[in-house]
């Protein structure tokens, strides 16, 4: 499994239709718009780096809207809800 945080910024006046847009794509968990440096956080959860590769440079450009994303892929899980849904699985 393949985690990142993905952090847009949109084109002015399009936070809440690129949010919506991207709660549709397939490989995205999550959508919070933010205040702040950036518009949104979108969580990704990918089952390979290959289908997270596959996401961040196809599928988010297919979104129109998207100014710019910075992708930050995610390298332990250490949320306790995380960790027991992993055991939970077998992992």
């Amino acid at each position: 499994m393949q985690n990142a945080v993905i952090l847009i910024n949109t084109e002015k006046g399009q936070v809440k239709s690129v949010a919506e847009r991207l709660a549709e794509v397939e490989g995205i968990s999550e959508v919070f718009s933010t205040c702040g440096r950036y518009d949104l956080v979108a969580i990704a959860r990918t089952r390979d780096f290959e289908g997270l590769a596959e996401l961040v440079t196809g599928r988010l450009n297919d979104v129109e809207g998207i100014r710019e994303t910075e992708t930050l892929n995610a390298l332990q899980v250490h949320s306790r809800h995380d960790l027991e849904t992993m055991f939970a699985l077998g992992w």
